[in-house]
């Protein structure tokens, strides 16, 4: 029953955050998913912002922390396994909280022209995810090896790494026509993970 719920809890926070971020491109005429990142659709100045921070963003968060918490408990493995968890729930969902309290200011001010405090603490909890989050899927998947959960563990891995080599080149390239596409290609690989986790703790429950 137990690992029911924390297959729900995460799969309802994905679902949640997935349709928040469709939602919000479909509210701005001429959004461009390519070029624009996901923070542009609830900065300070959109019409939907705070609907969208609050009624979508902010749940989201607070399911993946929820479900990263619970699931540490599931995976009776090593202090690697424990530390990755942590990592993400931390680092995913309470910064996606964190970053929807602080949304960035108009057009997320990518020159940092006169920033609000409001975006230096976005962009400040955004860098910190995107560096953590990875490393910390990685480290579960270290933390897993010669266990009973191997095949998450190299999911772990793989989608570790992928996570992370896209945020080297989202870092690298980030005035390019692509940077809307590279920042959600790096989510992908969270969102993806989440629904592989909860895959399998209810898989292991039967």
């Amino acid at each position: 029953m137990k690992n029911n719920l924390i297959f729900y809890v995460g799969i309802l926070g994905v679902l949640l955050f997935v349709s928040t971020s469709l939602i919000g491109g479909f509210l701005i005429d001429g959004f461009d998913i390519f070029k624009q990142f996901i923070s542009e659709t609830y900065a300070i100045d959109t019409e939907y912002g705070l609907i969208l921070r609050f009624f979508g963003y902010i749940p989201s968060g607070v399911l993946f922390t929820i479900f990263c918490f619970l699931s540490v408990h599931h995976f009776k493995t090593s202090k690697l396994t424990k530390i990755g968890f942590y990592g993400v729930g931390i680092f995913y969902g309470l910064a996606t909280i964190v970053v929807s309290i602080f949304p960035c200011d108009s057009g997320c001010n990518r020159e940092l022209i006169n920033p609000s405090n409001s975006q230096l603490i976005h962009n400040l909890t955004g860098l910190l995810t995107y560096i953590i989050v990875p490393l910390s899927i990685v480290l579960i998947g270290f933390g897993m090896q010669r266990s009973d959960f191997n095949s998450f563990s190299l999911q772990s891995f793989v989608l570790g790494g992928i996570g992370l080599l896209f945020v080297i080149v989202l870092f690298m390239n980030t005035n390019s026509d692509y940077v809307g596409l590279l920042q959600r290609i790096v989510e992908l690989t969270f969102i993806l993970w989440i629904v592989l986790c909860a895959i399998t703790i209810r898989k292991a429950s039967r």
